[in-house]
């Protein structure tokens, strides 16, 4: 496949019976998924079916993505839940709900729009991971009165699990036993490899259908809400809620943008294309201001539900469209019966994919930590805030802590070095002097991306001018990264002056085009003068000889100035001398 054809947008393609199947099969995983993660939320259980059609339909069709399923997510769940709750908007008001999804949509449709993708740079792997593991937690934490029938008073995710087993005499056996239950049957069906994709859907079918055969007497989803076989309703966004939400609809936002740029970066495009994150961005935009309208609560891409459609076959986005259509089809036909399931095999289903989503993050935890220290800090801190803080609080933290640790790290990285010649005519790296030399140029390179907190750890780098004499620098620039930093470009300004006024010559090699621009708007070029910048060039350490030889030619004129200059003390009359004649 050529260059050009990977980097090709990919084509909507004809659908094919792989789509079909597939399609059937996400449809049918979205029915527990959906309602479980409507419940998780707090939420009523059809608005996770609702969330599965509509914008999945919308985002499959728009996202550069092309497998990717939009859809309602754990972490989106857990995240609205808490964005409503700090609202103090009821995760029944149904207004509310749709503002809130629509208000998602619009932030990610002009991320998109804008073409920020890139900002998912901001979110570290040490962060999301951190987030993950916290979200499975959570996930854990909130289905303990589903799998063990005891309701917990805490609030706190970690306490309420050591509550909930610290009274494990309170525990109701029989929604114990089905959770258990729901457990094996699809640790058995995981195990075997043809039914491995279908093991979820296979425990709650096998599990839910064992129990009405046995008359159990456990809490079913009916118990909670009623699915109507019915077409997703038409829902108003309430206007007036829009101040209250506008915040937690950015960190949302954040959260879904999140889980869509991994799958983005983990399921490739089978038609070789290449994935854009602004495209996706804008797909999950116009997906959730569209089911905004339609009873979705907001979504993002499911790793899992895309996972399930990659395995079942699907070779274009129109597995995606299927899998709503499919999803859609099943709740007509029998919606009704779904209020039938067991909640305590919803809360076994929670367990699994809450431990799955840890034992996914093994191997990342593990690289975190053997990263580095700062690495392994991000990751704990962001854990620990996704444990007790609300969500979209956490995702804003973890954000900012990656940036923090990236300045820090760019900062620590930047150095100042000498460049000296060898005895082959070439160029040798080494420590920049304590003190500048006499009588020589010394050529000093810089490593780094001008960001202005580099300042003071280059500063330690720079040799000490004073006293010297017939010396020039020449200051190698060549991979300046160029970020725009005032702090940067004044420091060096001040640098060269300093320099100039002890008489030495400065000279600039290796100087990017940007750089140029900015020392000219600023009037910093005055200072050196146009013959003694030199440009940076394709050629490697081309810039380094032009500007060498130039200060070495500036440095012996200064030097032959100064001799012409001093007075010869041998040939002076001594005017002071006691045996001077004079006529």
């Amino acid at each position: 496949m050529t260059r050009k054809a990977r980097r090709a947008s990919p084509k909507f393609g004809r659908p094919t019976f792989r789509d079909v199947v597939s399609g059937l099969v996400v449809g049918l995983f979205s029915i527990p998924e959906g309602v479980a993660y409507a419940s998780i939320g707090g939420f009523q259980a059809p608005l996770g079916l609702w969330s599965g059609i509509v914008p999945t339909i919308i985002g499959s069709v728009f996202a550069r993505t092309v497998l990717m399923v939009t859809t309602l997510t754990s972490a989106i769940a857990l995240s609205s839940q808490s964005v409503l709750a700090a609202a103090g908007l009821a995760s029944d008001d149904v207004g509310a709900i749709a503002m809130l999804t629509v208000l998602v949509g619009v932030i990610m449709l002009l991320m998109g729009l804008l073409r920020l993708g890139s900002i998912m740079a901001f979110v570290s792997t040490a962060v999301m991971t951190g987030f993950t593991v916290g979200i499975a937690l959570q996930i854990i934490s909130g289905v303990v009165k589903d799998a063990t029938g005891y309701t917990s008073e805490e609030s706190n995710t970690f306490l309420r699990v050591i509550d909930a087993i610290a009274h494990a005499e309170e525990w109701q056996t029989t929604a114990v036993v089905v959770s258990l239950a729901t457990v094996f049957v699809w640790l058995v069906f995981a195990l075997i490899r043809p039914t491995r994709s279908l093991a979820l859907l296979i425990a709650l079918v096998v599990v839910s259908l064992g129990c009405a055969f046995l008359g159990t007497d456990v809490e079913r989803v009916s118990d909670i809400a009623a699915i109507p076989r019915s077409l997703p309703p038409f829902t108003v966004p309430d206007l007036s809620t829009i101040p209250a939400l506008a915040g937690g609809a950015v960190a949302i936002a954040l959260v879904g943008l999140a889980q869509a740029a991994g799958i983005g970066a983990a399921v490739a495009n089978p038609d070789g294309t290449r994935s854009d994150a602004s495209r996706d961005f804008t797909a999950q935009g116009v997906a959730n201001v569209a089911g905004g309208f339609f009873g979705a609560l907001p979504t993002g891409g499911s790793m899992s539900r895309t996972g399930i459609a990659a395995s079942a076959g699907a070779r274009t986005r129109w597995a995606g469209v299927f899998g709503g259509v499919w999803l859609l089809l099943l709740v007509l036909a029998i919606g009704p019966q779904a209020g039938a399931i067991p909640m305590a095999v919803i809360g076994g289903l929670m367990l699994v994919i809450g431990g799955e989503l840890i034992v996914g993050r093994v191997r990342d935890i593990r690289l975190v930590a053997r990263t580095s220290l700062p690495s392994a800090a991000a990751m704990v801190v962001t854990f620990a805030a996704t444990t007790a803080l609300p969500l979209q609080y956490a995702i804003f933290l973890g954000a900012g802590l990656s940036i923090l640790l990236t300045a820090v790290s760019v900062s620590r990285k930047s150095r100042l070095v000498e460049l000296v010649r060898d005895p082959l005519g070439g160029w040798t790296l080494q420590d920049a002097p304590a003190e500048l030399p006499d009588g020589r140029t010394t050529v000093l390179h810089y490593f780094g991306s001008g960001f202005f907190s580099e300042i003071n750890r280059i500063d330690q780098d720079v040799p000490d001018p004073s006293g010297v004499r017939n010396a020039a620098v020449v200051l190698s620039l060549r991979g300046w990264v160029g970020v725009p930093s005032a702090t940067f470009l004044k420091s060096l300004d001040e640098r060269a002056l300093e320099w100039q006024e002890q008489g030495i010559v400065v000279v600039l090699a290796g100087v990017p085009e940007r750089l140029h621009r900015l020392l000219e708007r600023n009037g910093s070029l005055g200072h050196f003068g146009e013959d003694r910048v030199f440009a940076q060039t394709p050629k490697l350490l081309e810039s380094v000889e032009l500007a060498y030889a130039r200060a070495e030619e500036l440095r012996r004129q200064a030097a032959g100035a100064d001799a012409a200059q001093a007075p010869d003390a041998a040939q002076a009359p001594d005017a002071a001398g006691p045996d001077d004649e004079r006529p």
